[in-house]
């Protein structure tokens, strides 16, 4: 663990402020909408997006662009479920809203991992 906490240390600052203060407590928020419309399936790849880097981490021993596939696999097909969802929306109102910021925030997330994918398939897989 003390190894993962030191790659997650060596990010830059940029980076380890947006996973902590707004990436993942934007995900986690998906919990309190369960009960709303595919609030269960969107939660699903909110979290999972998020936990399936938790056995990467292990086996890498830090941080990695690995961990962007988990992204790749679940928030793609999230991001457009959620404009599913929006573009059906009879009105705006706060799940509606939430999802707009979780949609937006995963879109960015995934203009990263993209990259950083692709950069890990052709040999970039350093831990950081």
């Amino acid at each position: 663990m003390i190894e993962i906490w030191r790659s997650l240390r060596r990010l830059p600052l940029w980076v380890q402020l947006w996973m902590m203060l707004w990436l993942v407590p934007v995900n986690m928020v998906s919990l309190f909408f369960l009960e709303s419309s595919y609030g269960i399936w969107i939660a699903i790849a909110a979290i999972g997006g998020m936990a399936l880097n938790l056995p990467v981490m292990v086996m890498a021993k830090g941080f990695s662009r690995l961990m962007a596939l988990p992204h790749l696999l679940l928030w793609t097909p999230q991001v457009f479920l959620i404009a599913w969802i929006l573009v059906q929306a009879e009105r705006i109102a706060l799940y509606e809203s939430y999802l707009l910021i979780l949609m937006i925030t995963n879109i960015i997330s995934l203009m990263f991992d993209f990259p950083d994918f692709y950069k890990w398939l052709k040999g970039a897989r350093q831990t950081f």
